[in-house]
C-alpha cells in the first residue's frame, strides 16, 4: 500500500497534477504506513514534538490538494515528507546498496556522491 501510494502520487505529478491521482496516493500512502507499523504507532509518530513540523506541512500539503491547488499542495508535502521521513535515508540507502544491481548503479562515479550526500555519509571528494 506504501509503495501503492507513493506510485500514484508520483503518477498524478507526472499527469499534470492531477488532484484525484495525488489524493488517492496520499490516502493509500498513510493506509501502508498504518499497515506496516500500526495505527497507534503512526498516530505517535505524526505527533511527536521532533515531528510536528513536518506533519503539519504534510497533512496542510494533503488538505491543499483535496481543495484543488495540487502544485502547492504537493511542494507542502515534499517539504513535511523530507522533515518527516528523512532520519530514514542513510538506512534506505544502506540497504539499497547491498542489493546486487541497485548497489552497482550507486557505486558509479557521478551517481555516488550524490547518494553519498543524500545518505548523509562523508564524502572522498570535496564538493
Amino acid at each position: 500500500m506504501t509503495a501503492l501510494g507513493l506510485l500514484l502520487t508520483g503518477l498524478g505529478v507526472v499527469l499534470l497534477f492531477d488532484a484525484g491521482l495525488i489524493a488517492v496516493g496520499n490516502i493509500a500512502f498513510l493506509a501502508g504506513i498504518s499497515m506496516i507499523i500500526g495505527v497507534q504507532k503512526t498516530v505517535v509518530f505524526f505527533t511527536r514534538r521532533d515531528k510536528l513540523r513536518g506533519s503539519v506541512a504534510f497533512f496542510a500539503g494533503f488538505l491543499l490538494v483535496l481543495v484543488k491547488w495540487p502544485i502547492f499542495g504537493i511542494l507542502v508535502e515534499a517539504f513535511g515528507f523530507l522533515n518527516l521521513f528523512g532520519d530514514f535515508f542513510p538506512v534506505v540507502i544502506s540497504f539499497l546498496r547491498s542489493l546486487p544491481v541497485v548497489g552497482r548503479v550507486f557505486s558509479l562515479p557521478g551517481i555516488r556522491q550524490v547518494v553519498d550526500r543524500i545518505g548523509g555519509y562523508p564524502s572522498q571528494y570535496p564538493v
